[in-house]
């Protein structure tokens, strides 16, 4: 009878993501806010490699490797010890992340780390988890963690982590203009909550209508028509990130100039997303902005074991 060999090492690899519509409701009695949040997950991805180690260790290597955390406030760390505590094992694991997706740049980069991680020491340590489990630890450990695990598109409600998939009807393509330095995600949520204010209407849930789904939008993503996605592109956080980082409007009339369709904040900043009209245009466009700026498709799977 033959055993099958010990696993020494699995690496999972995860998408960034972008946010195609995001619609903020007013601040809840948590100090949270409900979403309306349509992710598309695009095919710029971090790996995340897991291996047998005594204790917890991490270790990183690539874009905005100084900016990450090797610690146990790491989100992958962090995966890792909520799944060996669901499991009653030690977290006796070696994280290696290999970073191409930018840190703190509203592209979910930590959140894509974290799913990778539970994805990949749920193999290394055999506990078997359902994906259920797994999409449960992943709502734990923040809003944007559960689509790291899912991909391709979906709407997230609440605080994003209730997920429905979405039909794509076809490939996107979009170029990200990484701005130096990162925003903090409660930061923005402050500022627009204050612009708010500002306008004279409340930021309260009970002073907002609850947030939904644009229908054409949904629409736009199923027929896979860039023309009429661009038409509805909206982030209500736009307006909070660009007042904290002002430099940003001008990346975003850049890219438009450039022969971009449409371009918005992703998520709370400060990476810009230009959606371009094919493969050819978004690497020509990625060219000619200045700074870092990448091509990537969309959609994109969700962790996936290599």
């Amino acid at each position: 009878m033959r055993s099958d060999p010990p696993v020494t090492a699995v690496t999972v690899r995860v998408p960034a993501k972008v946010n195609v519509q995001l619609t903020v409701g007013g601040r809840r009695p948590d100090g949270f806010h409900d979403l309306a949040n349509v992710f598309l997950a695009v095919g710029l991805y971090d790996h995340v490699t897991a291996a047998p180690a005594e204790g917890l260790r991490l270790t990183a290597e690539g874009r905005d490797v100084a900016r990450v955390p090797l610690d146990g406030t790491n989100l992958a760390a962090r995966a890792a010890v909520a799944l060996a505590k669901r499991y009653g094992i030690e977290p006796d694991v070696h994280l290696h992340i290999d970073k191409a997706v930018p840190v703190a740049g509203g592209m979910a980069g930590g959140s894509a780390d974290a799913a990778g991680a539970l994805v990949a020491c749920d193999a290394l340590w055999g506990t078997g988890a359902s994906r259920e489990e797994l999409l449960d630890l992943c709502a734990e450990l923040g809003s944007d963690v559960p689509f790291s695990l899912v991909g391709g598109a979906a709407l997230g409600l609440g605080r994003g982590e209730r997920l429905t998939p979405l039909e794509v009807g076809g490939g996107f393509h979009w170029v990200f203009a990484v701005a130096e330095g990162g925003l903090s995600t409660p930061e923005v949520y402050r500022e627009c909550d204050r612009l708010r204010r500002a306008g004279g209407g409340g930021d309260l849930a009970a002073d907002l209508p609850a947030p939904a789904a644009d229908p054409e939008l949904v629409a736009a993503l199923a027929a896979g028509d860039p023309s009429r996605l661009a038409a509805v592109l909206t982030n209500d956080l736009q307006a909070a990130a660009v007042g904290l980082r002002p430099e940003l409007a001008a990346t975003l009339a850049a890219g438009l100039d450039g022969g971009a369709l449409a371009a918005l904040v992703s998520g709370s900043g400060p990476t810009c997303a230009f959606l371009a009209p094919s493969a050819a245009a978004a690497d020509s466009l990625a060219a000619t902005l200045p700074g870092r700026a990448y091509a990537a498709p969309a959609p994109a799977p969700g962790a996936t074991i290599l």
